[in-house]
Parts: C-alpha cells; sequence; structure tokens
C-alpha cells in the first residue's frame, strides 16, 4: 500500500456493481495499464454480506475493504481487521442509548442486520430522520447519522464514515502523492467524495447526490455504475 500510485476507492452497489458490461469494460481498461490499481471497496454492506457480492460478482479481491458505512476496515486476501480503527470506533459509542431514542420514534424499522459499530433503520419519509436527529442531538449522544436513497438511515459512531475510513487508511499508509479516484452513488458516500480528492458521481447515483453543490474535484458522470467510473478515471488521469 506505501508504494502504490493509483488507487480506486469506490461503493460497491450502485457504482462498481450494476452494469456487467461496464464493469467488464473497466476491469478491461485496468488490465492494460502499465501501472496496478489499488483497490478500496467502501461499502455500507457489513462483512459477510460484502464478501457475497464480491464472489456472485466475481469482483477482484480488493487490497482493503471498508464495510458498514466506514465502521470496520479490513486488509489483505484474508481481510484481517484492522484493530485500530475499531478501537477507535467504540471512542463515546452509546449504542444502547441510540436504541432507547429510536424505539421512541413512529416510522422508523430497525434493520436485521448483524450490527456491532452501526444502527440501521428504514423509513417510508423524512420525518422520522427529522426527529431521530433532534432527539439524538437534544440527548447529547455522540454520533454520526447517515439518510441516503431516501429511505436508509444509519446512526454511526462519531469518529466513523466512509470518508473518515479513507482518511485514515491514506494516513495510515502514508499515501500522499497518489492518482485517487473515489466513486459513489448516494447520500452515504457524500462524505468521501467531498475530502477534495478526484471523485465521481456516477450517473444513476440517487437524488440527494445529483442535487449536491458542484466542486472542479467532482466529476458527474453520464455512464452508469462501473461506466461511470470508467469515464471519471479518464478525465482525471487518463494517459
Amino acid at each position: 500500500m506505501t508504494a502504490t500510485k493509483h488507487i480506486l476507492a469506490t461503493d460497491l452497489d450502485g457504482t462498481l456493481v450494476g452494469d456487467p458490461q461496464g464493469l467488464q469494460q473497466l476491469l478491461d481498461f485496468y488490465q492494460q495499464q502499465t501501472y496496478d490499481v489499488t483497490l478500496i471497496y467502501i461499502t455500507g454492506r457489513y462483512y459477510d454480506s460484502a464478501l457475497s457480492l464480491i464472489r456472485q460478482e466475481n469482483l477482484p479481491i480488493p487490497d482493503l475493504l471498508v464495510t458498514d458505512v466506514g465502521t470496520s476496515i479490513f486488509s489483505g486476501n484474508s481481510f484481517t481487521k484492522d484493530l485500530e480503527w475499531a478501537d477507535l470506533m467504540h471512542d463515546n459509542w452509546m449504542p444502547e442509548k441510540i436504541e432507547e431514542i429510536a424505539d421512541s420514534i413512529h416510522g422508523l424499522t430497525k434493520q436485521p442486520l448483524p450490527l456491532e459499530n452501526r444502527r440501521s433503520y428504514f423509513v417510508e419519509d423524512p420525518q422520522p430522520v427529522e426527529e431521530l436527529k433532534n432527539k439524538l442531538q437534544s440527548s447529547s449522544v455522540p454520533h454520526k447519522l447517515i439518510f441516503s436513497g431516501g429511505r436508509d438511515v444509519d446512526v454511526l459512531p462519531p469518529k466513523s464514515g466512509k470518508g473518515q475510513a479513507l482518511q485514515f487508511i491514506l494516513k495510515k499508509y502514508r499515501i500522499e502523492d497518489a492518482k485517487l479516484l473515489v466513486a459513489g452513488d448516494s447520500g452515504n458516500d457524500l462524505e468521501m467524495l467531498t475530502l477534495g480528492f478526484p471523485s465521481v458521481i456516477v450517473g444513476n447515483a440517487q437524488p440527494e447526490l445529483l442535487e449536491s453543490p458542484e466542486h472542479p474535484q467532482i466529476f458527474r458522470a453520464t455512464r452508469h455504475c462501473a461506466g461511470g467510473i470508467h469515464e471519471a478515471w479518464m478525465h482525471f488521469h487518463g494517459e
């Protein structure tokens, strides 16, 4: 990782995955280059679900796998858990208090997931999300709340998130001059897309990203999923 010169840090569902033809074109393009591309998958899926998707879609094994909206990091072919990051997730993490508050709000449906460092819910409209935000703030519960896709609500440890995880990785491995592309399609990707690195909002992105402010480092692809990543890679790093 410390010697890497090209990096793709990408969400999975709806970003790298979703258009098989575009994905194959992207992978073929990377295979033809004279350089290697380090892969970092940063997904909202939990660990076992992420591995299942990697197998199902026959994706390349990433150098680093970030799961659960940036609350867990795994490295290498054996997916060794990063214990330093895991320790950070325990700082000021109050899952029982979060659950207590969420249980008092009508319209929040708990997601049936094997969760440790997140509490996740479904909603049918934004009103319960605002109520949850207000109650967490008034109760002084440290947290990070992410609302994406118009239905998914994630309450995370305050030091977590896809952007925070990516910054941790870059600092830990002392990556400073690599050609990086960050890719995403929904609200839980916004944090990492707005770090100031070359980034792409793929053409099929959710409205919360399509409506986000313009920025010179954020490329808005016309192609969907991996095709949009390919389009953005040529825009930023085409040689």
